[in-house]
């Protein structure tokens, strides 16, 4: 539990250093694989010049699965060089989830998220590519627990 506090305080502590130049909006896909594939259509909304937040409609499903779900995740960016920036941030989500035909379920998560992407605006080209894993600990339904998945993200900037 100490490892935790630390780990969300240096997230917070690390966010307020934050130096990057955010775009102020994006709007794309979040492509995602693992147990379940799916996809999530995303937007991006600019808090700053180093803050966003980004909102994700999710679909997945696999031979027995289905969910369905609305992600909210908050990022401090950070630029490494040029268009190359990393982020990191706390998140929630909600969604509709079934298992094996059974009757669906509601739940909630919540974690973060991190990643790196490349901004192609630099070089005036209104396009976002990104890599992240996203850990979710759900808190409600059939499978309750940790979770995560990595997605690759392709936006274009307006």
């Amino acid at each position: 539990m100490k490892k935790i506090i630390l780990l969300i305080t240096a997230m917070f502590a690390f966010g307020f250093l934050a130096q990057s130049q955010v775009s102020s909006n994006a709007i794309g896909l979040r492509l995602g694989g693992g147990s379940v594939y799916g996809g999530e259509i995303s937007y991006q909304k600019g808090l700053g010049d180093a803050h966003r937040l980004e909102l994700d409609l999710g679909f997945g499903q696999n031979s027995n699965h289905n969910r369905f779900y609305l992600a909210a995740i908050y990022h401090w960016n950070w630029n490494i060089t040029g268009g190359l920036n990393w982020y990191i941030g706390p998140g929630a989500s909600v969604g509709f989830y079934s298992y094996n035909d059974n009757d669906g379920y509601v739940n909630v998560a919540l974690g973060g998220q991190v990643g790196i992407e490349y901004n192609f605006n630099v070089h005036s080209v209104p396009l976002l590519l990104s890599i992240d894993a996203r850990p979710m600990w759900d808190f409600l339904g059939d499978n309750s627990g940790l979770g995560w998945g990595a997605a690759l993200g392709v936006r274009y900037l307006f």
